[in-house]
């Protein structure tokens, strides 16, 4: 019996009709791109408001708690008197400073507020000398500008110079666009900066952590920690209350935008055609991540900023993505 490879031929009615040749490609769309879902989820979590039901759940709840520990240190103290006067005016003592620590907490959280609610009021009365060409207006929102940052040694040189050269200004628009370059130049370059590095720290966390939930927490840590520092560098220092209020607000804004989803426009600076098929998912989905905190600085820097952006002056997110996050797990070629 012969030994080796069988041919067997076939006619020409047994033939396929389709070879591989004539096969159609396998379309675009099969190939599963990074989406982001780290940065979405912490969106999506930070944006959300609670329900009515909820924060009276809340409200409640820790109204009771207050009172309930309330009145055992007040029993504790007062029983502690009887038994060890000293002693139990000491626990007294520490009681009350306490009380004092929490509500000059409290008086802080409120100026946090007051603080940035000022930058806002700034920032509409701006917008309505703009509208309006009031030169009058424009001159009382950078008196306004001037007061705010006046304790400040890094914007003093641009004080001076909008002081030496807002005389000749003759319109609205063109005192505030001085104002807005020498003023503001410097704290937008610094937070941007901060934009650049949380973009970074999200992307490295999120490509490197395998746990679905460590992701997201690091994701909204932060962009928490970087929409904060962006309002401390623009003067709204924002504490825990003001820093959430904040948060929510420029998530809620990129939600209804739909600005937290990934597109071409997103994807093609930061992965690129040829690298997309490289990377692994992991680093793909980092980039992504990082790509979507950079969306993320740019409108909390248009939230947190005393004025609007000029014409042609808000930072692109392109740019701030290829130099944040271009190289950051190697370059396309390698």
């Amino acid at each position: 019996m012969a030994r080796g490879p069988v041919l067997i031929e076939l006619d020409d009615a047994e033939k396929p009709d389709v070879t591989v040749v004539d096969a159609p490609p396998v379309p675009e769309d099969a190939v599963s791109l990074p989406a982001g879902q780290a940065m979405q989820s912490a969106a999506g979590i930070a944006a959300r408001k609670p329900s009515r039901l909820l924060r009276w759940v809340w409200s409640l709840g820790l109204a009771l708690i207050t009172a309930v520990v309330t009145l055992a240190a007040w029993d504790f103290a007062t029983a502690l008197i009887d038994r060890n006067p000293i002693l139990g005016w000491g626990i007294t003592g520490l009681f009350a400073a306490f009380i004092s620590v929490l509500l000059a907490l409290a008086l802080r959280e409120i100026a946090a507020l007051g603080r940035l609610g000022r930058i806002d009021g700034l920032r509409r009365a701006a917008d309505t000398a703009l509208a309006d060409d009031d030169l009058r207006a424009a001159q009382a929102v950078t008196d306004r500008l001037v007061a705010l940052y006046k304790g400040r040694e890094d914007t003093r040189w641009g004080r001076d110079r909008l002081a030496e050269l807002r005389a000749d200004q003759m319109d609205a628009a063109s005192l505030l666009m001085l104002a807005d370059r020498e003023v503001l130049g410097p704290l937008d370059s610094a937070a941007q900066r901060e934009v650049e590095a949380a973009a970074r720290q999200v992307a490295t966390v999120t490509a490197l952590v395998p746990l679905a939930l460590a992701d997201v927490a690091a994701a909204l840590t932060a962009n928490l920690r970087m929409i904060r520092r962006i309002a401390e560098v623009y003067g709204g220092r924002s504490g825990v209350l003001g820093g959430w209020r904040l948060t929510r607000a420029v998530m809620a804004h990129l939600v209804a935008t739909g600005a937290v989803a990934v597109g071409d426009d997103l994807l093609e600076p930061v992965l690129g055609g040829s690298i997309l098929g490289k990377l692994s998912r992991r680093f793909g989905e980092g980039l992504v991540n990082g790509a979507l905190t950079a969306r993320v600085g740019v409108a909390a820097m248009e939230v947190c900023r005393p004025l609007p952006f000029a014409a042609g002056k808000k930072p692109k997110v392109r740019d701030i993505i290829k130099k944040s996050l271009s190289g950051l797990f190697g370059s396309s070629k390698s």
